[in-house]
């Protein structure tokens, strides 16, 4: 009984350790952006501001304010249309012999393991020649186009556990394709919705890459923005870091959210696929 008491109450110490020590940047960012711009620099790194200096975060948000909503419209839009298409795909992939199905699935998902910087400069290109190049819908086309094979893998696989008598005697009803998906596999496909919308929103929102190349001076994602706020010379570190806290909320929301269902999402379809 003491031995279980025991190692139970160091396995909880080792994990509040843990925990402290992933908290230390948190803190620091968090600290540091309610400090006087001007008191900032390594000796009172630590130290706790006497006075909360939240104009920071007023003077991010006036400036950041054409690129927080620009970022949103990129990942929510590039999030729905990559999700539903990957559902769509591995709904295709799992349910239907297609001829060619098992040579089309492995070159999709060669995708997600060909860097983004070994296509920049023809995807530059090719952005201009359609003249989608710079602008909000030429990045929710990108994100999509790349968001789709990961969506694809993880939705063929949760849809491999549902049983295929289900399909059968939807067809043998008269269902067609699409009023299968919509009555069958579109309302069990929760756990499988909110794994992708947390990956591709994650993604999507923190993508510095396309962002900085594909778009003007004029439509830019708060990634870059907040690249720009670091300057090249002397560095005003609350600006920054009340920065960092504000573009970083969005995906934690996402997570707080829909966090409860996406070990259980990604999960699915582990044992089979």
């Amino acid at each position: 009984m003491i031995r279980t008491i025991v190692v139970r109450g160091a396995i909880y110490a080792s994990l509040v350790i843990a925990t402290l020590i992933f908290l230390i940047p948190i803190y620091l960012m968090v600290n540091t952006s309610l400090k006087d711009p001007a008191i900032v620099n390594l000796d009172n790194a630590w130290a706790v501001p006497r006075r909360l200096y939240i104009e920071n975060y007023f003077t991010v948000l006036r400036d950041f304010g054409p690129r927080f909503r620009f970022s949103l419209f990129i990942a929510i839009g590039a999030t729905a249309l990559s999700s539903v298409v990957g559902s769509l795909n591995g709904y295709v992939l799992t349910k239907f012999k297609l001829p060619g199905r098992n040579i089309a699935f492995p070159l999709m998902l060669f995708a997600m393991f060909m860097p983004y910087q070994a296509i920049l400069i023809p995807l530059v290109q090719f952005m201009r020649t359609i003249h989608l190049y710079g602008g909000l819908a030429g990045l929710i086309l990108i994100h999509t186009v790349y968001g789709i094979p990961v969506t694809t893998l993880i939705f063929r696989n949760f849809y491999a556990e549902i049983p295929d008598e289900i399909f059968e005697a939807g067809l043998i009803d008269g269902s067609d394709f699409l009023e299968l998906y919509r009555h069958i596999v579109f309302p069990l496909s929760l756990p499988g919705f909110v794994v992708v919308i947390i990956w591709q929103f994650t993604q999507i929102w923190n993508d510095f890459l396309f962002g900085f190349f594909l778009t003007n001076t004029t439509n830019q994602p708060v990634t870059v923005g907040l690249a720009q706020l670091v300057g090249s010379e002397a560095v005003k570190w609350s600006m920054p870091m009340a920065g960092a806290v504000i573009v970083g909320l969005p995906p934690l929301l996402v997570y707080i959210v829909m966090g409860r269902y996406f070990v259980q999402g990604l999960l699915a379809g582990s044992l089979r696929g």
